[in-house]
């Protein structure tokens, strides 16, 4: 295949757009320009054609994958499926991913404190925390120290019932729906009954 002309991209400053004789276009980066030394009237044979659009698909991938991560926090798997599901293959996606680790730009150890920390403040116990880590990809190895982040559970079910009560008596429906509410968050049960029943004998007090 010959090359007719190549030029820059008008919308990515990044891209560079090389139009083949007879038609088609494949849009590459300075990477695969200077590699392949490229030129208009270059004439490649099909085999250095098909290196060339893995290269360029591969960086397309790797432009893809820093903007999802520019975009939003993200684990390693999370990128790793949201790239395949864009068309990357699953090599060109693994290596998106090694190359935003190796630069610091995808850490699953801080994303998994991240999480921690923002479900955390809003008011989640340790089983959604768990739930969270799972299902949005975070390796179990990371885990453990990620929730030694999080407040004793009491903290949180303490704040919780004093946004829930305001400081007035609960009767038992009350107190029926606010342990749902607090085991659904991820409390558990016995730290719930516990606060419950102190927040029983503090209204009986009053």
């Amino acid at each position: 295949m010959r090359i007719e002309r190549i030029e820059r991209s008008k919308h990515q400053q990044e891209r560079i757009l090389v139009y083949w004789e007879g038609g088609g276009l494949l849009r590459i980066t300075e990477d695969e320009l200077l590699h392949f030394g490229l030129y208009a009237g270059l004439d490649m044979d099909a085999q250095a054609v098909i290196e060339l659009q893995k290269c360029s698909a591969r960086s397309e991938t790797r432009a893809r994958a820093a903007n999802m991560i520019s975009a939003r926090p993200l684990s390693r798997g999370e990128l790793i499926r949201r790239l395949q599901d864009k068309g990357a293959a699953e090599e060109d996606a693994v290596s998106a991913a090694d190359w935003l680790e190796s630069i610091g730009a995808l850490d699953d150890a801080a994303y998994a404190a991240m999480l921690v920390r923002h479900y955390s403040a809003s008011g989640y116990g340790a089983g959604r925390l768990r739930d969270e880590l799972f299902r949005r990809g975070v390796p179990r190895e990371y885990w453990e120290e990620a929730l030694a982040l999080a407040p004793a559970p009491e903290e949180g079910i303490r704040r919780f019932l004093a946004a829930k009560t305001k400081g007035r008596p609960v009767d038992e429906k009350q107190r029926k729906r606010i342990a749902d509410a607090l085991l659904r968050r991820g409390f558990p049960w016995d730290a719930v009954k516990s606060a419950l029943d102190a927040l029983g004998d503090t209204m009986g007090e009053e």
